[in-house]
Formats: structure tokens, C-alpha cells, sequence
């Protein structure tokens, strides 16, 4: 694997660069950042719209349904801009979770109908995977759908269904046999969120925000057609929609742009006279930090390798999701430790102008919320059995 840049790779780099600073403007960036202003969904839409009409809303898609076709290079390179510049990651759901399900499993009349909405975000969509009795033993799942004529049915509940308040469909594991083995009676259907029978209540996480939501249905009517493949075989195609979510979580470029931000203000709070990022205990940590966060950009990079190849993502992406989401809650950790007690102080009990507020209200936030991070996708106990078996033969 050639990780130098070529002549081609530095211009495309320019290119890449010279978008996001000109395009992703301050009023852009205040919406989207500041999800208290409640104007998140439509700051997020208006950034992946600039995106989809430059051609570039959809990276990992094929060239045939509207992707780039960049090569993996070109990929790493878009990631990396994206996260030294702090742009957030377009929403996963519609464009890395069941987008890709659609144009690999989905019918004709599905591609036409969902594929372009999907690139243009015009619908918004949500997953609804995990319930309160099946979260990572998801194949427990008993969200029934029964067939009645020309629709199924729908009851159930589905639970941490992030961004379900703003959706327009979520894509659905449901029950749609008891006879066989429960891995094989699941079905995998797609359910307008504006359908009769359909409610969702919000969840307010420990950092305050409201991003997560439970989802009821009540003899919902979901027309045949918006079932994915054939009835009782979903487990197949949740698998391959897993297996992306999961390589997505690693989130390098990302953790790398919180590393670097660490670093700039461990370099401006003092303590005992002296810099905190000249402590060595300091230096320690995020030394050691750094260096699994570079180790995890080359299995990335590898992974992505072998996709250009024409591969799939298999255990690799369990590897990713454990120690992205580890490396996540280490440099979160490191965040809050150099803040101190200025974590402590809610927003609005502080002087705007006190040292270090700006930065120990984001430290605070990202730990509270950073703690789910090695259990949604799939918990990293989970992902460590996967390679146990996969990997292992265990």
C-alpha cells in the first residue's frame, strides 16, 4: 500500500481544500455545530446539498448510482480535510446505512423511487434497529410485521433512534416469523415515518441533548413494496448495513481533529507556571493516544484497500469500531482531566470570558455523550466475539 501523495492526489487535495474553506462559511458552521439553535436539520441539509451538487455527497458509492469515483486516495484525502477543518460527517443513515442496502439488494423500482432522495437529502432517514429487549443480541428483535393482503402490519417498538424526531422514513428490522430459527425470521422494510400508527418520544441523554428517541408503532400499514428483498432473509442485508456502520465509527479524521485541539489547549492552560502539555505524565497519555490513533489510520487505510479491490469489509470492521470508539473515550478523557473543575460548570453559570469555559463545555458534553460509544454499532464485547469466531475460529 503507496500512502504518497502524487502530483494528481495534491492537486485533488487543493481542490478539496479550497471548497470546504469557501463553502462551509461561519453562519454555516454556527447552525450545524450549535444544535440548541434548532435549526440542526436544515443546516445539516444545506451542507450536504452544497456537497450532492458538487458530486461529492456520496464517496462510497458506485459511479453507476451516483457516486464519486475517487479512489481511495481521493477518499482519505476528502476525510482529512473534512476533519482539519471540524466539518461535521454527512448524517450516516440515508447515505452510508441503507443506501448502500438499496442499490445492492434492493429491486429497480426501489433504486428509482429512494436512491436519489437519498444523495439530494430530500428525506431524511433514521434506523430502527435496537429495542428494549434486543440491543446488541438484535436477532432477539420482536417488532412483528404481518402480511395482510397487499401491506404488513407493524407493532412494536424500536429505542435510541437517533435523529427520528427529524425523519421522513426509517428503515426497519421486523418479525416477520416465529416458526424458524430467529436469525431467519426477520424482514427488512422500509416505513414512511408520516404513516397512521407511527409515534416517536423523545430521550434526553446525559449531555443534555436531544438526539435519540423511541419509536412506537401501532398497526402500521407498510405497503409490500417497501420490503427489502425476500421476507425472513433481512439478516443478511442487517449484517452488510452492520458491517459499514461499524467500519464508519472509527471516526480517524475526526479523532484527529480533537487530538490536535487537545493539544492547542493543553498548550495554553497553565499549571504550577508551566504549560500542561509539557507535563510528562501528560505527554505520556496523549503520546500513547497518538500512537494507536496512527496505528488505526493505517488499518483503515488497509480496509479501504481492499474495498477498492472490490472486497467487503469483514472483521476488519470490528477492529475499527473497538478501537475508534477506544481511542474516542481516550482523548475525551484527556479533555476533561485538563479542564478540571471547569467541567463541572453548566453553560450559563460561567463567565463567557472565564479560562477555559468554551473548551470544558465541549470536553464535558463529549465525555457524557462519548460513553455510548463502545456500545452503539454493535457493544465492543460484541465486536470481540465476532473476532473470536471470525478471526480466531474460536
Amino acid at each position: 500500500m503507496d500512502v504518497k501523495f502524487t502530483n494528481d492526489d495534491l492537486a485533488f487535495r487543493d481542490e478539496v481544500r479550497t471548497f470546504f474553506e469557501e463553502q462551509f462559511d461561519f453562519d454555516l458552521a454556527k447552525r450545524v455545530l450549535n444544535d440548541k439553535s434548532g435549526d440542526y436539520k436544515s443546516a445539516i441539509v444545506a451542507w450536504q446539498k452544497k456537497l450532492y451538487e458538487k458530486g461529492w455527497i456520496a464517496p462510497g458509492w458506485p459511479v453507476e448510482y451516483g457516486g464519486t469515483g475517487w479512489t481511495i486516495t481521493q477518499r482519505y484525502i476528502f476525510e482529512c480535510e473534512r476533519g482539519r477543518l471540524g466539518i461535521p460527517d454527512a448524517v450516516p443513515f440515508g447515505l452510508k446505512m441503507v443506501g448502500p442496502v438499496i442499490y445492492t439488494f434492493g429491486n429497480e423500482q426501489q433504486k428509482e423511487k429512494f436512491l436519489p432522495r437519498i444523495l439530494s437529502s430530500d428525506d431524511w432517514w433514521c434506523q430502527g434497529y435496537s429495542e428494549p429487549g434486543a440491543g446488541s443480541d438484535l436477532a432477539s428483535l420482536q417488532t412483528s410485521a404481518e402480511l395482510e393482503g397487499e401491506n404488513y402490519i407493524v407493532n412494536g417498538q424500536k429505542v435510541w433512534t437517533t435523529f427520528a424526531q427529524f425523519a421522513d422514513w426509517i428503515f426497519c428490522l421486523v418479525r416477520t416469523s416465529k416458526e424458524i430459527r430467529k436469525q431467519q425470521g426477520i424482514s427488512f422494510l422500509l416505513i414512511d415515518m408520516k404513516s397512521p400508527g407511527v409515534s416517536v418520544k423523545p430521550i434526553i441523554t446525559i449531555d443534555g441533548k436531544h438526539s435519540l428517541n423511541e419509536v412506537l408503532f401501532e398497526n402500521v400499514k407498510v405497503p409490500i413494496e417497501n420490503l427489502i428483498g425476500e421476507q425472513d432473509k433481512g439478516w443478511t442485508y442487517a449484517k452488510a448495513l452492520l458491517i459499514h456502520e461499524r467500519a464508519g465509527i472509527a471516526e480517524v479524521a475526526d479523532s484527529r481533529s480533537n487530538l490536535n485541539s487537545l493539544k492547542l489547549h493543553a498548550a495554553a492552560e497553565i499549571s504550577g507556571g508551566a504549560p500542561i502539555l509539557a507535563d510528562p505524565v501528560f505527554q505520556m497519555r496523549l503520546s500513547d493516544v497518538e500512537t494507536e490513533l496512527m496505528a488505526l489510520e493505517y488499518t483503515e487505510l488497509r480496509a479501504l484497500a481492499s474495498m477498492a479491490e472490490g472486497g467487503m469489509p469483514g472483521p476488519e470492521s470490528s477492529f475499527l469500531k473497538i478501537k475508534g470508539t477506544e481511542i474516542r473515550q481516550a482523548i475525551s478523557e484527556l479533555a476533561l482531566q485538563l479542564v478540571a473543575y471547569y467541567g463541572g460548570a453548566l453553560e450559563g453559570n460561567l463567565d463567557p470570558g472565564a479560562l477555559g469555559h468554551d473548551f470544558a463545555s465541549k470536553a464535558r458534553v463529549d465525555y457524557m455523550y462519548g460513553r455510548a460509544a463502545s456500545i452503539y454499532g454493535g457493544s465492543n464485547e460484541v465486536q470481540r466475539n465476532v473476532i473470536a469466531k471470525m478471526v480466531l475460529g474460536v
